[in-house]
């Protein structure tokens, strides 16, 4: 194997949880007199930490408000946001494929850890995955990444795939090599700009990281 671990970015890569997150705003927005946003407004703030997107989206700064935000949003989320989730076409298969041929692969999600696992398991996939690491308000990408190194959870051989520019910057930082995904929310323009090692198109892709041929 060229890596010895893909580690996955869950939102935006594995799943599709635009519709959850952008009522669960919503739902924040609205308690403290906000107006709410449109769908397609949330999504550029897909992936980044919560605390991150309703600084943009309100332009609050205070940490305070930010975490009754973050808060307020959570309680949604937690009852029903994250089952409003959905798999992306052909990601099931390609995880059972990366899975059956016995290579290791692990989640770092800047998504609360309890979310991410419940997550998984919805869609019966948890049990691909050797651990998944959650973020939490005030900690980065990069930041999680350097931990999991640090505790020996993952090596520089191993490739963070995602699909945002946070992921591939989290993951150079760190000395590892990175995949960026297209089926996602982050724009080829976006991608290419980190010059990660891999560019994939559709999950299928994903096998070339376990060094086999994507083709039927």
């Amino acid at each position: 194997m060229i890596h010895d671990l893909l580690i996955f970015d869950l939102d935006g890569t594995i799943d599709d949880p635009l519709v959850g997150i952008s009522r669960s705003i919503n739902y924040a927005l609205s308690y403290f007199g906000y107006s709410p946003i449109e769908q397609k407004e949330v999504a550029p703030h897909v992936g980044p930490p919560l605390d991150e997107a309703f600084k943009a989206i309100t332009g609050v700064t205070g940490v305070s408000q930010l975490n009754a935000l973050v808060a307020k949003y959570r309680e949604r989320y937690a009852e029903v946001g994250y089952s409003e989730s959905v798999l992306y076409p052909g990601i099931a298969d390609a995880l059972a494929s990366l899975n059956k041929a016995g290579i290791p692969l692990a989640v770092c999600t800047s998504k609360r850890v309890d979310f991410a696992e419940r997550i998984l398991e919805m869609f019966g996939l948890r049990s691909y995955f050797r651990f998944v690491n959650g973020g939490e308000i005030g900690i980065q990408k990069w930041q999680q990444i350097k931990d999991l190194l640090s505790q020996g959870l993952i090596s520089k051989l191993s490739v963070f795939v995602g699909d945002r520019a946070v992921d591939i910057k989290a993951a150079h930082r760190n000395g590892l090599e990175a995949a960026g995904v297209l089926w996602g929310y982050g724009s080829h323009a976006e991608l290419i700009q980190e010059q990660p090692r891999y560019l994939l198109n559709s999950p299928s892709e994903l096998l070339v990281l376990a060094g086999s041929d994507p083709s039927p």
